[in-house]
């Protein structure tokens, strides 16, 4: 059978971080048959060859390849792609691990489209992750239509004959920013990329020992060098004007003023300074023109400034207070959908200083300006900042991001930008908007996984891009509002919560730490009238969520330490809450006086107190009358949809035969007549 894959990865002294990487190869849903893995050995001077080939002698789809030492990951997967039998190629490092289904997924959607490139989803708990790039799967795309040039790590999967047919290898040897050129130069020829969004394809992993690749210090001049060829390709490849602009200003935007930004700028000392700052000025003369340095944020615009100036302590000085500009978010409501899913309704804005103060700016004859405070001593004399054309590039989003894998997913959201008033013609921009959050499965992903899924509220504005947590501002009506649920099939525990002691709003989903019972404790129980008792829980739930079965627990009521006796029943949904079964009796339970509790959490886990209740002779359960009423008007909803849903069942029972036997027209008017019906 042809070869579907070759995971190419460069291999040099990995110690046990290479670990993960080997285990979630092991587990591709991808067939061994179907992909090789080579181990490109850059003559590692520990075991590992030996624990590689050992590998490669249990698994007959793995490789190992040893070349001598040549210092850096180029020539290792150079080497990887020529011996590489499959129709794709998918680069991997050696401390970062694929998820399980990549090969295969990433390989469907590269075969189905005739892709020369397919881009997966990727997490990191350390590196900054182009989340912009995975918001949506996009089948066919290219550099003209999708913002690829925000990607370029190599970590995707390349048709194999495409980057022979073009040429396209790494420089070999020592250097940097060697990702960006291959990356640049397979981008420009490809005619068709894929991106996977909607599946997490790729983890990048912190290293407990800080060796990740790129965490060296850079040399200046080697540094910008290389950039040079990079910007060169760009150039090579298109022709003056808007496309051209966009692409270099991503370069100037990342790998030179973002050098010469917060937080790094601020650790450097005045020598190395100098270095850097002659080294970006030398290539932004050569390439950043006004077209660029014109469509650059107003805090970007002002560090072009600053450097075609020469004005290196301005330089700081805008980093200093650039440091000092956070994100704030207000959360002003929570309420769950009968979906499952929440809404939240924001507020948000950028802060600075220790104090949070509004980010001013200054309005003139229509006009707005940063405001000279922010600006003294940076401008000349009386000259402004102007800002108004920017004000509509503010923007928020709203994402879940999960604690443990770095996994981060976007929700939606719609924000308005508003100008607000501060007096003295002194204003400041203001966000507000709402989105859903969720656990559950909506279109393009599936349910989350269990765990910690913190909220984010990333906010743009003037050239800056910071995020905040959201919860700890938010109404005081939120906390009531915010119960646990239960939701989906099987049926999962998520449990909102704010963090502390920072007070950040968190899905637990899964009962990742956090138990039922702790929030529901407090929360009203409440009980239906009539013979046939039912309890009802301030537990959400959706149409959707399966019911479950639990256990009841009967105690002595006086806190003695006889006897207990348990009694199953089921969890169910009914109209939004959860609703629990009392049996009418408990055999075997002396009469008397006792406490009902359920196991919520399983049954190493404390119980939860639901109320009191007398057994007569018998075992007769009677629950205590002090116990609120469910409300009459959730009852009658209650009783009506028991209604129709039991009309709906006879309807299908005695009328489904005979519907069945009319012409297509007549069961259509049949089933819509019946539907007036039963809802």
């Amino acid at each position: 059978m042809p070869v579907k894959v070759s995971v190419v990865i460069p291999v040099y002294n990995p110690g046990k971080y290479i670990d993960p990487c080997i285990d979630s190869l092991l587990r591709q849903t991808l067939p061994a048959r179907e992909f090789e893995v080579l181990f490109v050995n850059d003559g590692s001077t520990d075991d590992t060859c030996e624990r590689l080939e050992k590998l490669a002698g249990e698994h007959p789809h793995f490789r190992v390849i040893t070349i001598p030492n040549s210092g850096w990951p180029g020539k290792p997967r150079n080497i990887g792609v020529d011996e590489a039998k499959g129709e794709y190629v998918q680069f991997v490092d050696q401390d970062d691990y694929l998820a399980s289904g990549a090969l295969e997924q990433l390989y469907d959607m590269g075969n189905r489209n005739g892709s020369d490139i397919v881009i997966g989803k990727v997490a990191s708990n350390f590196r900054g992750v182009p989340q912009g790039v995975f918001k949506k799967n996009r089948e066919k795309c290219t550099l003209q239509d999708a913002p690829l040039y925000d990607s370029l790590t190599p970590h995707k999967m390349f048709r194999t004959e495409f980057l022979r047919e073009n040429g396209i290898a790494y420089p070999e040897g020592k250097r940097r920013l060697e990702d960006q050129l291959y990356m640049m130069q397979a981008y420009f020829p490809a005619k068709v990329v894929s991106i996977l969004g909607s599946y997490t394809c790729y983890y990048y992993s912190r290293r407990d020992d800080g060796q990740n690749a790129g965490s060296a210090k850079i040399i200046p001049s080697g540094y910008y060098g290389n950039l040079r060829e990079v910007l060169d390709v760009v150039v090579a490849n298109t022709e003056p004007g808007e496309f051209r602009d966009k692409l270099l200003r991503r370069f100037y935007r990342v790998e030179m003023l973002g050098r010469l930004s917060e937080p790094a700028v601020l650790k450097y000392d005045p020598e190395y300074l100098d270095e850097m700052c002659d080294a970006v000025q030398g290539l932004a003369a050569d390439f950043m023109d006004d077209g660029v340095h014109d469509g650059l944020g107003p805090v970007l615009r002002l560090r072009s400034t600053l450097l075609r100036d020469n004005d290196r302590q301005g330089l700081v000085q805008v980093s200093r207070f650039a440091a000092s500009v956070k994100a704030a978010a207000r959360l002003e409501k929570f309420a769950w959908r009968p979906d499952g899913r929440i809404d939240l309704t924001i507020s948000g804005r950028l802060v600075h200083g220790e104090d949070r103060a509004p980010l001013k700016l200054l309005r003139r004859d229509g006009r707005y300006f940063l405001h000279p405070d922010i600006t003294e001593g940076l401008l000349p004399d009386g000259e402004l900042l102007d800002v108004t054309d920017d004000i509509s590039g503010f923007s928020a989003e709203l994402s879940l991001r999960n604690r443990e894998t770095a996994v981060e997913w976007p929700c939606p959201a719609s924000f308005t930008t508003r100008v607000e008033e501060l007096g003295d013609d002194i204003c400041e921009v203001v966000l507000h908007g709402s989105g859903q959050i969720g656990s559950e499965a909506v279109k393009g992903r599936g349910r989350v996984s269990r765990g910690f899924w913190d909220v984010w509220v990333p906010l743009r504005g003037l050239g800056l891009v910071r995020k905040a947590r959201l919860g700890a501002d938010r109404a005081p009506e939120v906390d009531a509002a915010c119960v646990p649920a239960s939701l989906g099939s099987p049926a999962r525990a998520v449990i909102p919560y704010f963090t502390h002691p920072h007070s950040n709003l968190t899905l637990d989903v899964a009962r990742r730490a956090k138990k039922l019972a702790e929030y529901l404790e407090g929360r009203p129980v409440r009980r239906s009238p009539g013979s046939r008792t039912e309890l009802r829980l301030d537990l959400f739930t959706t149409s959707a969520t399966a019911p479950s079965e639990t256990t009841l627990v009967l105690s002595p009521a006086d806190g003695s330490d006889g006897p207990s006796h348990q009694l199953r029943t089921r969890l169910r949904p009914i109209d939004g809450r959860a609703h629990l079964a009392v049996p009418g009796r408990a055999p075997g339970v002396a009469p008397g006086a006792w406490k009902l509790a359920v196991r919520l959490d399983g049954d190493k886990d404390p119980a939860l107190h639901l109320c009191d209740v007398t057994v007569a002779r018998g075992g007769r359960i009677t629950v205590s009358p002090s116990l609120p009423a469910i409300p009459s008007e959730v009852m009658r909803e209650i009783a009506g949809r028991r209604r129709k849903a039991m009309l709906r069942r006879a309807l299908r029972a005695v009328g489904g035969p005979l519907v069945r036997r009319l012409p297509a027209k007549s069961r259509k008017r049949a089933r819509r007549l019946a539907a007036r019906f039963t809802g």
